[in-house]
């Protein structure tokens, strides 16, 4: 499993779906996001290196993969 980074959006996206499949991506506020995002066991980059934008590309990513399931 390679490390995560906050540039990697897609494959956080995708990774979120896959231990929390029954969430709902739009009503996770950024705060609880962030959270969940630096607790992935193979997250590995700065947690203050975040922003709304990286975020919300994560939030994103994450929506198109719980509407594939």
């Amino acid at each position: 499993m390679a490390e995560l980074k906050w540039t990697d959006a897609d494959e956080i996206g995708f990774e979120l779906n896959e231990k929390f499949p029954d969430s709902q991506p739009l009503s996770v506020r950024f705060t609880e996001l962030h959270k969940l995002v630096t607790e992935l066991p193979n997250f590995a980059d700065d947690p203050s290196a975040s922003s709304e934008g990286i975020l919300e590309a994560i939030q994103m990513a994450w929506l198109e993969y719980s509407q594939e399931d």
